[in-house]
């Protein structure tokens, strides 16, 4: 815990929350009482007073209590757990007030020694005379001690209150299990509802504008070849025309590939990986042991891993070949893709790894990078398989 100096602002908004929090605590604290002999009202004001609290833990503290999202009924465990905190808190205030308030008062008194003799107030019998040189150095420097000790004190006391409040007015850990769950199922329908839509995007543009920019490459390529008695200017405009359906058809074909493709549904990881391996500048050795498929969606994934690799280490590795092993052990999808390149990658060295790293963190997977400068670069990456 890091101590706050005596004139910095957080001790004084530590010691603003430790001191406010006593009449506030105090008045909720009664008014809980108070409506204990009405158990309706009583559960209606409770998560009122709870966000009153809250408040105060964000206004002072700039901390903020997540909320229950259990109903709010005397059966419900959450609601027992404010009452508890209501009930508990004015004890733990009254605590905190009286060691801050010493402190600080202490400390002021200390401090205000070194004042001339004619404004000391005239000493009592059983006073310190504050006008002994030696008693005003003690006083002083106890001052001085109860100065540094206060910010101390109420920055404990705060945070104190703060892990108190937390367990009784935020969620319990059954809670925060729950909603975790509940998190990781509704991510988990987000990324395959995400592969599904790729898919279809896929199949249409297969199904359709690329089956058009085909036949229209056809019919201008036998009309190229066969309209030969034409002036110069129309055989060039279809030259040009041939030329162009031929290139958008090529380029639409990579981006479909670069979608989602075809064959990873039809023929899987294998089939897919091999393609892409075929396509590389440089030799590329690939291994692929899997017994049984395992989801769409995490084959999407690796693929996507490997094929990404693959065109990372032809921009920047400057490598004459590579090796892909992938491998299906239980319930983990294991990859590795291994260059002799140059080396130096760095995870925040460019976008292409922070984009693996990405995939990989989309369906809980972990990923590890070596790669000394002068090489070999060695990516390895975890996949579950369901």
């Amino acid at each position: 815990m890091k101590v706050p100096r005596p004139w910095s602002a957080r001790a004084w908004l530590d010691t603003a929350h430790v001191m406010v929090g006593l009449p506030l605590a105090m008045l909720l604290g009664a008014l809980t009482l108070a409506l204990a002999v009405a158990p309706p009202l009583l559960v209606r004001a409770v998560p009122r007073f709870t966000g009153v609290q809250r408040s105060r833990f964000e206004a002072f503290l700039g901390s903020r209590i997540p909320p229950v999202r259990s109903p709010a009924n005397l059966r419900a465990t959450a609601t027992w757990r404010q009452i508890c905190y209501h009930l508990l808190s004015p004890w733990v205030s009254l605590v905190g007030v009286f060691l801050v308030a010493l402190a600080w008062g202490g400390a002021v008194v200390g401090l205000l020694a070194f004042l001339p003799p004619k404004l000391q107030p005239p000493p009592l019998e059983f006073e310190f005379d504050l006008r002994d040189g030696k008693v005003v150095f003690v006083y002083m420097l106890v001052g001085l001690s109860l100065a540094l000790l206060a910010p101390l004190l109420a920055r404990g006391m705060a945070v104190l209150d703060l892990s108190v409040a937390r367990a009784l007015l935020g969620p319990s850990r059954s809670e925060l299990g729950q909603r975790i769950e509940t998190l990781t199922e509704s991510r988990a329908g987000v990324i395959d509802a995400a592969d599904a839509e790729r898919r279809r995007i896929e199949r249409d543009l297969h199904d359709g504008a690329q089956q058009r920019l085909v036949s229209l490459a056809m019919n201008l390529g036998l009309a190229r070849a066969t309209l030969t008695d034409l002036p110069d200017p129309a055989r060039e405009a279809i030259e040009q025309a041939h030329e162009e359906a031929k290139q958008a058809l090529k380029e639409l074909r990579d981006f479909v590939r670069g979608l989602h493709p075809a064959v990873l549904n039809d023929q899987g990881l294998d089939a897919a990986l091999s393609g892409v391996a075929a396509r590389a500048p440089f030799p590329v050795k690939l291994r692929v042991d899997i017994e049984r498929r395992t989801t769409p969606t995490i084959e999407a994934v690796a693929f996507f891993i490997v094929s990404e690799a693959l065109t990372n280490i032809a921009k920047h590795a400057a490598a004459t070949k590579a090796e892909v092993s992938v491998r299906r052990e239980r319930d983990r999808l294991h990859l590795l893709v291994w260059d002799d390149g140059c080396g130096g990658a760095r995870m925040d060295g460019g976008t292409g790894l922070r984009g693996l790293a990405q995939r990989v963190d989309s369906v809980d997977g972990a990923l590890r990078l070596s790669s000394p400068l002068g090489g070999p670069t060695t990516i390895e990456v975890e996949l579950p398989c369901e």
